[in-house]
């Protein structure tokens, strides 16, 4: 199971404005291009005038459609905060920092990325539901994420990656249990902070999955992310499977969302066939290094040093 993060609730009207403040360099795009094709407003009933300049029930309803979170608040709470939002706006385009060359780039930037998802969202294919033959083919080709999941048991101790000495690696190979590792530590004088998780076969992807099932319970292994790592025992592992009816609303889901991706990366292809792309300049790039994909996770064999996984864009979170 995937980290919950848990936010304080909130109810006033000062947070709703500030969620909408926070999106005020989007409606600075839309009044700086507004202002360019000297377009009129939508038409629609007044809420409310900010120095003459109206906010609508369509401006207020368009907030909702696309902040489903601001739904639990009042209406009025939320004109408030497209009140703020207005004022700061106004007060930004007074000042021309609409002309900053730094807004300049990312309206220029924002404004390219909503116009190609709108592109690709005009292009997307009509949604066809899949099959009951395609969701049932979709379930048995994936038994770790149905029928054979898996629910793993973990004990972690978080440290720095800078204290990951070759005299830690060497004790993670030999240790019999991960409190003999966090005693180790201790007299290290390295901090850590320990964490017992449950995840399914699910949660870690297709590639840590693979390497978890083939762990004995009470293995003691690694997994670097970045600036952190993470130092894992396998308590227990339990059964957990799913069968197709209860999964196939997630399946039909999940088949949808790749007919739709795969259609817009072929779109991204056709326009690549068809274009004529220059790349010049190229040694302002530098020198890259680009590491091999198939390189994500080496994995130690049972015994050695350690059993260590360097994690890589799929796994444990």
């Amino acid at each position: 199971m995937s980290p919950i993060i848990a936010l304080q609730p909130v109810t006033n009207a000062k947070t709703v404005s500030n969620r909408i403040i926070g999106g005020a360099l989007l409606l600075l795009i839309a009044v700086t291009l507004a202002a360019c094709g000297n377009k009129e407003k939508a038409a629609g009933q007044s809420l409310a005038k900010v120095d003459g300049q109206e906010i609508t029930v369509l401006q207020l309803n368009d907030e909702l459609q696309h902040a489903g979170d601001l739904q639990k608040f009042t209406k009025r709470q939320i004109l408030d905060g497209l009140i703020d939002r207005q004022l700061l706006v106004a007060a930004a385009l007074s000042e021309k920092i609409d002309r900053d060359p730094l807004i300049m780039q990312a309206i220029e930037r924002d404004k390219a990325q909503i116009l190609a998802q709108a592109y690709l969202r005009k292009k997307a294919p009509s949604i066809v539901k899949p099959s009951t033959l395609d969701v049932e083919a979709f379930y048995q080709k994936n038994p770790d994420l149905f029928s054979q999941r898996k629910q793993y048991e973990l004990r972690e101790l978080i440290i720095d990656s800078r204290n990951q000495s070759p005299e830690l690696v060497a004790l993670m190979g030999s240790a019999k249990s991960l409190d003999e590792v966090a005693t180790w530590l201790e007299s290290k004088k390295v901090e850590f902070a320990p964490t017992h998780v449950a995840r399914t076969s699910v949660d870690l992807g297709p590639d840590i999955a693979k390497i978890m099932k083939t762990m004995a319970r009470g293995q003691l292994f690694t997994i670097n992310e970045g600036p952190r790592s993470i130092l894992i025992v396998l308590q227990e592992v339990k059964d957990t499977p799913v069968t197709v009816q209860a999964a196939a609303a997630q399946i039909e889901q999940f088949l949808i969302n790749k007919t739709n991706k795969d259609a817009e990366a072929a779109e991204v292809a056709h326009l690549h066939a068809t274009a004529k792309i220059e790349y010049l300049n190229e040694g302002l790039l530098g020198k890259e290094k680009v590491a091999p994909v198939a390189a994500a996770m080496p994995v130690a064999d049972k015994g050695t040093a350690a059993n260590h996984i360097d994690r890589g864009v799929a796994g444990l979170k």
